[in-house]
């Protein structure tokens, strides 16, 4: 891995550039993407006084090229507490370089930190080279059909 690259926690200066990356993630998944005030909303979620969301940032020189974010959830049957991976983007150019497995060996820190007995997240059927990643790095898949469900007004908190 290029030693000027590095992984740390997303701080409020990154905010603006998390908003492109979810752009270019949204694209890379063939996704829309609306703007509608996530900067503001995201600065109470990760630095509030009980922060929903946890995030790493990739910084290529003070430059960010990538980024992870997790939750915290609890799965009935266990009675057990698991962080969720809600997102992992690298830009083409940072793929293959060893930044996916800093990513997840954040991922590993935080769930233990957290008290998390397992780590769980969804990519597209198609991203074959994420399935593949997730694969070698021991991940096992679970099929089931993601559902998505429109209770109320998007875009508040």
């Amino acid at each position: 891995m290029n030693h000027d690259i590095e992984v740390r926690p997303i701080g409020p200066d990154h905010l603006d550039a998390l908003l492109a990356l979810c752009h270019e993630h949204a694209a890379y998944e063939k996704a829309e993407f609306h703007e509608n005030g996530q900067v503001e909303r995201w600065r109470s979620a990760f630095f509030g006084e009980r922060p929903a969301l946890h995030g790493w940032v990739a910084l290529d020189g003070g430059r960010p090229c990538g980024f992870m974010t997790v939750t915290t959830d609890y799965a009935t049957w266990s009675a057990e507490r698991f962080a969720y991976m809600d997102c992992l983007y690298l830009q083409e150019a940072y793929r293959g370089l060893g930044l996916g497995r800093v990513f997840l060996e954040r991922l590993r820190e935080f769930a233990l930190a957290e008290g998390c007995g397992w780590a769980e997240w969804q990519t597209p059927p198609d991203n074959e080279i994420g399935i593949g990643f997730y694969r070698r790095m021991g991940a096992a898949a679970k099929s089931k059909i993601r559902f998505h469900y429109d209770v109320g007004v998007r875009g508040v908190s």
